[in-house]
């Protein structure tokens, strides 16, 4: 596990120096794999009350996409992720 923990972490700075930004679509990936690897499932206290914050709607939902994954699995997919777009 704590390689995995190191690997992620390694993971989520690389992913801030990529040559390339990627598109929104694998943006909104990366956040909902994070915040499964880092908090977990999502929780509807956490839904975005603004109907216009179609951002926060947006990360909200792929969030969402995420519930039932593991802490683990969510790792292995962020740095998995990161590492294709490298």
């Amino acid at each position: 596990m704590m390689e995995l923990t190191q690997q992620f972490q390694k993971a989520v700075t690389e992913s801030k120096q990529l040559d390339q930004k990627p598109s929104n679509e694998v943006l909104l990936q990366l956040y909902s794999l994070y915040k499964q690897a880092t908090e977990g499932d999502v929780t509807n206290d956490k839904a975005p009350s603004n109907p216009f914050d179609f951002i926060a709607k947006a990360k909200y939902s792929a969030w969402e996409n995420q519930k039932g994954k593991s802490k683990e699995d969510a790792m292995k997919g962020y740095v998995n992720l990161v590492e294709k777009l490298k």
